[in-house]
């Protein structure tokens, strides 16, 4: 399970994308979430897929290593391209299968949430696999410094945001661990009555939760043991700074934004 995801993970490397500065990264992303809604021709989708791909491909991770990580998410991806050819009953019929109609508006519609679906795990999972959760924590905490003035905990809410992304890979693996030393001891996760298998994830979910808070204890015991204050006073061994090619991905992104927009309809 583990080394099919790549929600939480990060991937050393020195591409372009690993050297943006992570507001950049953060805020391209953000507004990459909106744009994919306003999406509604083939030439607006084909747009922020080449935007993302290329992405992609400059990042220098291997395409089968994200394309393996997205594992996970393809059954979700096709379930609802599934979904909207069975229940969507718009336009002309198309042809006849397994006693349903298919409808040219259903195929549409159903392309539509797949891309849109496909596009957003994509984009967002770039964000963790080039940025250390450090840099994260930096970053959120600069882009939501004005709160400060409100006495909001930035800086905690920064710090929780980065553990959480941290340890998500680290909570996979040792749910995978423990399914598996259950399953050795005779336990059955796949096969069975519903109930008698909701029963069997009872031993999963016990040791796994004994065994994050035994890890959120010895986290908090090692921050106390190194002085961690909260954010008043830290100083940072990387300071933020907007360069030419940040300012230059905001241009493309810009770009990108107005073709999509252009090409709408």
């Amino acid at each position: 399970m583990s080394s099919s995801l790549i929600i939480g993970q990060y991937v050393p490397g020195n591409s372009i994308v690993h050297r943006l500065d992570p507001r950049t990264k953060i805020t391209v992303i953000f507004f990459f979430v909106f744009i994919v809604f306003f999406a509604n021709s083939v030439f607006s989708y084909a747009t922020l897929t080449v935007f993302a791909l290329t992405t992609v491909f400059i990042t220098r991770i291997p395409i089968r290593y994200i394309m393996k990580g997205l594992t996970p998410v393809w059954f979700l991806i096709v379930f609802t391209f599934i979904l909207h050819l069975i229940v969507t009953k718009e336009g002309t019929v198309l042809f006849h299968i397994f006693g349903f109609n298919i409808y040219s508006g259903a195929l549409i519609q159903g392309f539509a949430i797949s891309m849109r679906f496909f596009l957003l795990i994509l984009v967002t999972s770039l964000l963790t696999l080039t940025t250390t959760p450090i840099e994260i924590t930096d970053a959120i905490e600069d882009m939501l410094h004005p709160l400060k003035k409100i006495k909001f905990p930035v800086h905690e809410l920064a710090l929780m945001m980065s553990i959480s992304l941290r340890f998500i890979p680290t909570l996979m693996q040792e749910t995978e661990k423990i399914s598996r030393a259950q399953a050795s001891r005779g336990v059955d996760f796949k096969t069975g009555p519903l109930k008698e298998r909701i029963k069997a994830v009872v031993p999963l979910l016990v040791p796994l939760f004994v065994s994050a808070f035994k890890r959120a204890e010895e986290l908090a015991m090692a921050m106390e043991a190194r002085g961690y204050q909260g954010g008043e006073g830290r100083s940072k061994l990387r300071e933020l700074k907007i360069e030419k090619i940040d300012i230059a991905v905001y241009l493309l992104f810009a770009l990108a934004v107005a073709i999509v927009f252009y090409t709408r309809n």
